[in-house]
């Protein structure tokens, strides 16, 4: 990916259910304790801003009572694809209620890069815009029966991170909001709007990232007094929690590359993220 330039309501659609998915699993528990079974269910949500028909994807434990946080998941400047649905069903494994939505329109994906970079600008070239896609799949996670409306998170990969990133920073009711391989030079910097706990993983090595863009990012959020967390991976560079990384940057010649390691320990992070915000083990 490259870099982003700095220059990146209403619900007209009822949300209806076009198809799911159910995936049951048995949580490991210590020998004095029954397992418990997780039974994860998928469904593809339309929905819509304006004119602009949308298509994310829903994901929970159908077998947890109860309400739940929600997490917003944002896609890669790649679209809306599996690799999305699969980090929304990890989540849902663990508990909580998700919510992949769909920056683009019709769940459109790119098959190439300077398609890539085009949808991506389009989005970030229209601030206004993008609030509204993002808002309203907000407001959609929050009307779920499975969800504590009071209880949110956003996260997002490469260009979903920065979106994440520039959303939190413009004020949405979020808890928490998490970034991975993503760039910090954001069209809405860190500010008194900020409600959210941060915390942004990235390659040490990853060339789409400025080295003066991160200073400065870190740099507003310490004079903000927010609570946030910035983690380097030394010898990681783009995409490293895609296991696609490696066939797409061959493909195209793109400083890509899948990394196990800072995988796990990103992913980690997050967890440990969501249970101290939300003061809970899922």
């Amino acid at each position: 990916m490259r870099l982003y330039k700095s220059a990146f309501i209403l619900l007209l659609g009822i949300l209806f259910i076009t198809g799911c998915k159910q995936k049951k699993q048995e949580a490991p528990q210590s020998e004095d304790k029954p397992s418990v079974v997780v039974d994860v269910k998928g469904e593809v949500i339309k929905y819509a801003v304006d004119t602009t028909n949308l298509q994310g994807y829903l994901a929970y434990d159908a077998g947890k009572k109860g309400k739940r946080p929600g997490i917003l998941i944002v896609h890669e400047w790649w679209g809306h694809n599996d690799y999305v649905r699969h980090r929304a069903d990890m989540l849902a494994e663990l508990g909580y209620t998700t919510l992949a939505l769909d920056m683009y329109g019709d769940g459109k994906q790119a098959m190439h890069p300077d398609d890539a970079g085009k949808f991506a600008q389009q989005v970030m070239g229209n601030i206004g815009e993008a609030k509204k896609r993002f808002d309203v799949a907000l407001k959609l996670l929050k009307e779920q029966p499975t969800v504590d409306s009071t209880r949110i998170a956003a996260i997002g990969y490469c260009f979903g991170g920065s979106v994440a990133l520039t959303m939190a920073n413009m004020g949405a009711d979020l808890d928490a909001v998490a970034a991975f391989h993503s760039g910090v030079q954001l069209p809405v910097m860190p500010n008194k709007d900020l409600k959210a706990t941060v915390l942004v993983c990235n390659g040490a090595d990853d060339p789409f990232i400025n080295k003066e863009s991160v200073t400065t990012f870190k740099a507003q959020l310490d004079s903000l007094n927010i609570e946030y967390k910035y983690v380097e991976y030394p010898g990681v560079v783009h995409s490293f929690t895609s296991k696609v990384a490696d066939s797409l940057g061959n493909k195209f010649n793109l400083p890509l590359k899948y990394d196990a390691e800072a995988d796990r320990k990103s992913w980690n992070e997050l967890k440990n993220l969501l249970n101290e915000v939300f003061n809970e083990s899922m």
